[in-house]
């Protein structure tokens, strides 16, 4: 891999269709010159509201009784005399009494007392695999409210705040359902008292009702006579009207549980003409089989088990065979490819047996051909595959899962980075069959839809002993994971291909991960540790001889000293991996480290030389048509003509590297380059334009984590509004650019910082501020020798303070 100075970086699965929009809103249109505030509201692209989100899941069918619990959540909406009413209800109760059906029928039933919308999110706090963070939460939240996803905080702090601002004005209602913890909740909350949310979780949550005030709803098992009203109301015109005493025996085996209830119901329903007794005889016997096994210590969960094992013996051999290998995926939820993959049939008949999963509620199909487990249940056939599927078969099916995801990461791998070299990954599995993907957009929506996935497959492999297929899967997932998703979520996942690498003795898989793990630690910032990465990985090439690797890695650490303003050691880098490319002739990837040369020497303020090294890089990557050093040579260009005075072709430079970072759908590269867009747009004027450019790349770096870009982007928003002549907005924003490069270390981008907010200073007539903001980038600009620096001494230098 050879990258360019802003190489591709990875970003859980954002819409990306509707990000590109944003941003060709701004490349295409031309804003009132004006105010655009990084605090604003949510808006939708075309300049109004987005539509109330409507997130809940659908409504129960056949819900019947509750109503006693139904009458204490409308008193919720009632005006109490004394004060508002609650605005913070738990509904809790025993596994399987029904939290989720009261909660959302009665959310339904009431929508329309809530205009502004409905947030629901499954927190998933009892599933056997990891629960849902508030962060993830508020992502869907907010979005569903109109913020663009790249636009969400990473902080979680920032989210809720923002979360509770969106809210403050508005009724909405609120479902967070199978809630573990308080602290999964909190900050969740709205602060406004004209929203109201309902929470279910099987605890208690007491620390909810103590410091939040939270009325609590406590849902037992049904009274006998309900629960045979369940049992009939979902039997209904399916079957001929049984015997009250075979539905109440019935209703016991289930611990009058409606889960369990509307399960055993259901395969009633599709056993018309079978003899209710016998199906109770059935589930007699399975009880006894629970109860000989079980300790006793929770009747309820035994008899839900017990409903469970009987709907499962139900089952077809096919169908009960997926059900027992779904146990062994390691995600949320799942496709219909994967699961195709566990059972090692063709997708077509895999259809078909999760449509008879589906129908006897053993599984949950939330879209077309996406799959999830109720918890219960996904602790049930959890357990079903370790016990009655031999360790043999599990392997194998593991194998076949690893095997798809690997060869379906790489056939996204060869449409997202076609110039790279193709991954060794050994012959298919018998029964997989990976998918092809005929364009960029569908191999991107694949990754994003799967990225939730990705290191749970990765750490299946680990787990389970395929080391190869977990280093390989991490290796590819550097190019094949959506461009949306952060960084960080990839780093997770590479030190597991890289502990798994090293325990199978690959030195040169060692290196190839420790030069993504470098590349991914700098597009964070994370430079300390980008520099430790390369270095080990440059080690380990040249005690291998691979010259292609160690070209590569010196290419790396040219664009790590780069970032860290280390130009001399930068251009010294590029050096030595041009010279190495040109010996192994291999002239793209020596053009692209020229343009990342050009871009070292503009930080330097060596203009012409940099544009002489784009004269030559700038048209090969054109007629090569290889987009991502095309982008960077194009952003690098337009500061460049910017700065030599040809205003027009800089911003025509800058646009087009714009559109290509859409086409890409790449955040990082789009977030980086709208900020040469929006350095063209203010020197010619276009002031509002280049507010909108800047809110973008601010949003865009801060969803990717990268707070030194996001600075960038504040640093250029108050040179702007300076040039607009309000200074009092510039300082702010140049106040924050100049804490964001302090807190990061950054002493030359925190002096450029302070001399324009000197300036803003200056012009608001403040020149005691003025003054000692000079006198501190002084200081820190006289750390660095090169003409940009010298050029910003003189700046500083040649004006007096009251100026």
């Amino acid at each position: 891999m050879i990258t360019s100075r802003d190489e591709r970086e990875q970003g859980p699965g954002d819409s990306l269709a509707d990000l590109s929009g944003s941003t060709r809103d701004v490349v295409q249109a031309r804003s009132v010159t004006g105010g655009i505030h990084f605090h604003g509201g949510a808006s939708g692209r075309d300049g109004h509201e987005p539509r109330p989100p409507r997130q809940l899941p659908g409504d129960i069918s056949n819900f019947v009784n509750r109503t006693s619990e139904l009458i204490q959540l409308e008193a919720l909406l009632a005006p109490e005399p004394a004060g508002r009413p609650p605005s913070l209800c738990l509904i809790v109760g025993t596994p399987g009494a029904g939290k989720t059906s009261l909660a959302l029928h009665w959310a339904h039933r009431v929508q329309d007392r809530f205009p502004d919308g409905q947030l629901y999110v499954n927190l998933r706090g009892y599933d056997p695999q990891e629960p849902v963070t508030p962060q993830q939460a508020l992502r869907g939240f907010l979005t569903g409210l109109g913020v663009p996803p790249d636009a969400v905080p990473t902080d979680l702090e920032a989210a809720a705040a923002l979360y509770r601002s969106l809210l403050a004005d508005r009724r909405v209602l609120v479902v967070l359902d199978n809630a573990a913890t308080a602290s999964q909740v909190r900050p969740l909350l709205p602060g406004s008292p004209h929203c109201l949310v309902l929470v279910t979780s099987r605890g208690r949550l007491s620390g909810l009702t103590v410091r939040n005030g939270a009325q609590r709803i406590t849902l037992g098992t049904l009274p006998e006579d309900e629960a045979v009203t369940l049992l009939r109301a979902v039997t209904a015109g399916y079957r001929p009207e049984d015997e009250p005493e075979r539905l109440l025996e019935l209703a016991r085996l289930c611990a009058r549980l409606p889960l369990a209830l509307r399960i055993a119901a259901e395969r009633a329903a599709t056993h018309p003409h079978a003899d209710l007794g016998e199906l109770v005889a059935d589930l007699r016997d399975e009880s006894a089989l629970w109860d000989a096994l079980s300790t006793g210590d929770d009747e309820e969960a035994e008899a839900v088990r017990t409903v469970f094992a009987w709907s499962y013996r139900a089952l077809a051999p096919d169908a009960a065979r997926l059900f027992r290998l779904l146990g062994l995926f390691p995600g949320p939820g799942f496709g219909l490819g994967a699961a195709s993959a566990l059972i090692g049939l063709a997708e077509r008949r895999t259809r078909q047996l999760l449509d008879v999963l589906v129908g006897a509620h053993l599984v949950d199909q939330t879209a077309p051909g996406r799959y999830e487990f109720h918890d219960l249940l996904r602790a049930y056939v959890t357990d079903l595959a370790r016990v009655e599927e031999t360790p043999e078969a599990c392997s194998a099916a593991t194998g076949r899962l690893l095997d798809w995801y690997l060869h379906t990461a790489c056939a996204v791998r060869k449409v997202i980075a076609p110039d790279e070299a193709p991954v060794d990954t050994g012959p298919l599995a018998e029964g997989v069959t990976p998918p092809s993907f005929p364009d960029y957009d569908r191999a991107v929506d694949w990754s994003e839809q799967e990225q939730s996935n990705f290191l749970p497959v990765v750490r299946l492999a680990e787990r389970s002993g395929f080391d190869r297929t977990a280093q390989l899967t991490a290796e590819t997932l550097f190019y094949a994971h959506a461009p949306s998703a952060p960084a960080a979520d990839w780093i997770v996942v590479a030190k597991l291909g890289l502990s798994a690498g090293r325990r199978l003795g690959d030195r040169a898989g060692e290196a190839r991960l420790l030069h993504f793990l470098g590349f991914s630690h700098r597009q964070i910032n994370q430079l300390r540790e980008a520099f430790d990465c390369h270095e080990k990985a440059l080690a380990i090439q040249r005690e291998l001889r691979d010259r292609a690797g160690e070209a590569e890695t010196l290419n790396a650490l040219g664009l790590a000293c780069a970032r860290a303003r280390r130009l001399h050691e930068a251009e010294s880098w590029y050096d030595q991996a041009m010279e190495l490319f040109r010996e192994l002739d291999a002239t793209p990837d020596e053009l692209t480290v020229l343009s990342n040369r050009a871009g070292a020497r503009y930080e330097a303020g060596r203009l012409e030389e940099a544009r002489a090294d784009l004269g030559i890089a700038l048209p090969a990557h054109r007629d090569a048509n290889r987009r991502l050093p095309l982008g960077d040579a194009l952003y690098t260009s337009s500061m460049v003509h910017r700065e030599l005075g040809d205003l027009t072709e800089g911003l025509r430079l800058a646009t087009q590297a714009v559109e290509l970072a859409l086409e890409m759908r790449d955040h990082t590269l789009e977030g980086y380059w709208l900020l040469s867009l929006g350095a063209a747009q203010r020197a010619l004027g276009e002031h509002g334009d280049a507010l909108a450019s800047y809110h973008r790349s601010a949003t865009l770096h801060r969803r990717l984590g990268d707070r030194s870009r996001e600075a960038f982007a504040w640093q250029g928003t108050g040179e702007t509004y300076l040039l607009m002549g309000r200074p009092r907005e510039a300082s702010d924003f140049l106040d924050r650019a100049t804490a964001a490069h302090s807190s990061l270390g950054d002493p030359w981008n925190q002096a450029l910082a302070l001399t324009s907010w000197a300036e803003a200073l200056a012009a608001g007539e403040d020149t005691v501020g003025a003054r000692e903001r000079r006198e501190q980038a002084l200081r820190l600009v006289g750390e660095f020798g090169d003409n940009r620096a010298a050029g910003i001494r003189l700046r500083l230098e040649d004006r007096p303070p009251e100026a």
